[in-house]
């Protein structure tokens, strides 16, 4: 009796694929592979029948499939063809959104995340921003520089406080962490928005993150890594504790005042 084979999850996953779908993959490693870059046309439909040695249907679903994913653009007309397309940072945040649309995030998920890539990205910047980003930052922090007098007032200082860790992100050179720094943000912005998280207002939650982006600002022009690294573990920290206890506040304001259990 033959000995049992076990596949591994890569096989696996690689044997639920249908056939366009193989192939769509076997053109993104071809075009890695060539080096081709944005802007750079696909070989014609005939050509790519002859190197994948697939039939005409096969290769224009493969193709639709890369299209759906941004991968590749096609035009019509003189000059048209299909043509390699770069996917912008918006439109994978976007897909990346749709998956998690259901998962039900929480505000620990997101400052697990955080908490762990935010502080890094302060002490790397450390001594390394010009005064022109310093001043972008510090130009952000204006725009909710008093406290909110009511719950849309709240709801936009959330939202422009969170366009300030993005910025911050922005001047990563790593573009990896910027992308994942700049996600969990976006994430956590729309979670509170969505649930309601700014009202009522809170005032100890503006006032210690205004704080904490003062004193990292300081430290990032002062080229202090460890300091920045500090002050955003803190400022995670606390934020943390503040934003659960919103939640909670909010979940408590939808429970009925008289259970019967």
């Amino acid at each position: 009796m033959p000995p049992a084979t076990t596949r591994t999850r890569s096989e696996t996953a690689e044997a639920r694929r249908s056939r366009p779908q193989r192939v769509a993959e076997a053109i993104k490693s071809w075009v890695v592979e060539e080096g081709l870059r944005p802007g750079d046309r696909l070989p014609s439909e005939p050509e790519l029948i002859e190197r994948f040695a697939m039939a005409k249907g096969t290769i224009r679903e493969a193709v639709r499939i890369l299209e759906a994913q941004g991968l590749v653009k096609t035009r019509t007309g003189p000059g048209g063809g299909v043509f390699i397309h770069e996917v912008s940072e918006e439109r994978a945040a976007a897909l990346l959104g749709n998956y998690f649309y259901f998962k039900n995030l929480t505000i620990a998920d997101i400052y697990q995340i955080r908490g762990v890539l935010e502080p890094e990205l302060a002490a790397s910047l450390a001594g390394q921003l010009s005064e022109d980003d310093l001043a972008a930052l510090e130009e952000t922090m204006k725009t909710y520089a008093r406290p909110a007098r009511n719950a849309d007032e709240e709801r936009e200082q959330h939202i422009q406080s969170l366009r300030f860790h993005a910025l911050l992100a922005e001047m990563s050179d790593n573009p990896l962490l910027r992308f994942l720094i700049r996600f969990t943000a976006n994430m956590l912005s729309e979670i509170t928005v969505s649930r309601g998280l700014y009202d009522p207002p809170n005032p100890e939650l503006w006032k210690r993150g205004m704080d904490y982006q003062a004193r990292l600002v300081a430290a990032l022009r002062a080229g202090d890594a460890e300091a920045a690294r500090a002050v955003l573990q803190e400022h995670m920290q606390t934020a943390r504790r503040l934003m659960e206890h919103q939640e909670a506040a909010v979940v408590q304001r939808f429970l009925p005042e008289n259970p019967l259990f």
